[in-house]
């Protein structure tokens, strides 16, 4: 169980005091926690304090941080583990993409990541748009294609902001793995939290029907995404086409 620092009790008050007093307590203590949690002072990968040592050093009822914590936690900053604790929250974005797409015979099986390049380059106004940057700031631009039992299925360009992702220049493509976002957190520190998607129809190029193995202008679906931290800076923007007789959509409405 991960231990809060030794500071005096007051310490929890004090970062109360520094809150919106307007606001009822709880949504007060709620700011200042998930503050916490968007600043990476808490690792996903240990529990954050038990509740009652939270309790103490906020000088506030178990009632109240067990509001701040169910708040949170439909928010989407933390997450219950059954006999584990509480935790931050990491997106579970990296399978995301197949819910779209259908694979094999029975769309079983995750696909493999192959890096066709990777290299720095000056963001067009649309990266920069979407990652919050300057136009003609320097980004690290990743051409990845996925394979499903050796064959093409996705074609991906990724593009990070810099300095944020410096370390990556120095990890080999064929060390990156088939899942980017831990490597994210590994090697840069970054957890990616959410994400925002977009669907839209385009014909192939020919560089990815060339790499799909399709013809020319046969159409891909386009899935654009901008995966962001816990406080919502922009840590990724991605663009995969799959081809549109792969594609499925399915949603239940109640």
């Amino acid at each position: 169980m991960q231990s809060i620092s030794p500071t005096p009790q007051s310490r929890g008050a004090a970062d109360l005091a520094r809150t919106d007093p307007r606001l009822p307590l709880h949504a007060r203590l709620r700011e200042v926690i998930a503050e916490r949690v968007r600043s990476g002072e808490w690792s996903p990968d240990q529990p954050l304090p038990a509740e009652s040592a939270l309790v103490e050093y906020y000088e506030v009822s178990l009632g109240t941080m067990r509001r701040v914590f169910r708040d949170l936690v439909d928010e989407g900053l933390l997450e219950r583990r059954q006999g584990t604790g509480t935790f931050v929250r990491r997106a579970s974005l990296d399978a995301s993409l197949f819910r779209f797409f259908r694979f094999g015979s029975a769309g079983s099986g995750f696909p493999q990541s192959r890096i066709l390049s990777a290299a720095r380059q000056v963001s067009t106004p649309a990266i920069a748009t979407a990652l919050g940057i300057g136009t003609g700031d320097e980004v690290l631009h990743l051409h990845r294609l996925r394979l499903y039992d050796e064959q093409p299925v996705l074609v991906e360009d990724i593009w990070l902001p810099l300095p944020l992702f410096e370390p990556l220049e120095r990890i080999g493509a064929d060390d990156l793995g088939d899942l980017l976002y831990p490597t994210y957190e590994r090697a840069c520190g970054q957890i990616v939290a959410a994400a925002t998607e977009e669907l839209t129809i385009e014909a192939a190029g020919a560089a990815d029907a060339l790499l799909l193995g399709c013809a020319r202008a046969e159409p891909v679906v386009v899935v654009e995404r901008v995966a962001r931290s816990h406080d919502a800076t922009p840590l990724e923007y991605r663009r995969s086409r799959g081809l549109a007789h792969t594609f499925r959509y399915r949603i239940d409405i109640r």
